[in-house]
């Protein structure tokens, strides 16, 4: 019993510590380092994984799964209270970091999570639209989707310019990126940007010489 436990402790605390090394420093963080930051010996990383790719492996899946429960946690906590934890989120700056890190590489992980977000975003969002937190759209899934790639693509341009904030102090980098967007995102998602609606009833218009788009106002019942 004991070293069974030994071994499940043991190779989590691996995957914990190449979790965060490979968002600090890039995937080709070697596994000498890793094993080094968790304080064990280079030789149980093969032992528990056998090699890198499966260690990477085992590491993508517990992100994405960090990243859901975060995600779950954050929709059912008030205004008040997440916003008193943002500054010192050591594990969101983290998980991003680490989102950020296999975007931009191209890897199929990368993918996987890009796509696994936007699912989970459209679920939240049904949710947030079913409990009233949240106006329906036309289209939720094309909603969901640019909601995240906005958000992805934010964070891509906004960490590539600011070669200061080092990516291995997650909680300032969590810190630097809410401080500067914080602000205008809730606007745009809270009161919008356009005093009407022209536009948008322009684009529906040219829409609808090859589509049936709903007409009316987003969150508005439609006429049938």
């Amino acid at each position: 019993m004991s070293t069974a436990q030994d071994d499940l402790t043991g190779r989590a605390r691996l995957r914990d510590a190449a979790i965060e090394g490979f968002a600090a420093h890039g995937f080709d963080e070697s596994l000498r380092a890793i094993a080094a930051r968790a304080g064990v010996s280079a030789g149980l990383v093969r032992h528990h994984f056998g090699s890198k790719e499966e260690l990477r492996a085992e590491c993508d899946a517990t992100v994405l799964e960090r990243y859901r429960i975060m995600k779950e946690d954050s929709i059912n906590v008030p205004a008040t209270r997440v916003f008193a934890q943002l500054p010192s989120s050591h594990e969101g700056g983290l998980l991003m970091v680490y989102i950020l890190r296999s975007v931009q590489d191209g890897s199929a992980a990368g993918r996987t999570f890009i796509e696994n977000m936007v699912a989970e975003a459209a679920a939240f969002t049904a949710d947030a639209v079913a409990r009233g937190l949240v106006v329906p759209s036309r289209d939720e899934a094309a909603r969901a989707r640019y909601m995240v790639q906005q958000s992805i693509g934010s964070m891509l341009v906004n960490l590539a310019m600011r070669p200061d904030v080092r990516l291995d102090d997650f909680p300032a980098v969590m810190e630097q990126y809410m401080a500067e967007t914080m602000l205008p995102t809730l606007e745009l998602y809270t009161e919008g940007v356009f005093t009407d609606s022209s536009y948008l009833d322009q684009y529906l218009s040219f829409r609808a010489a090859n589509t049936n788009p709903p007409a009316g106002r987003a969150g508005e019942p439609l006429a049938r």
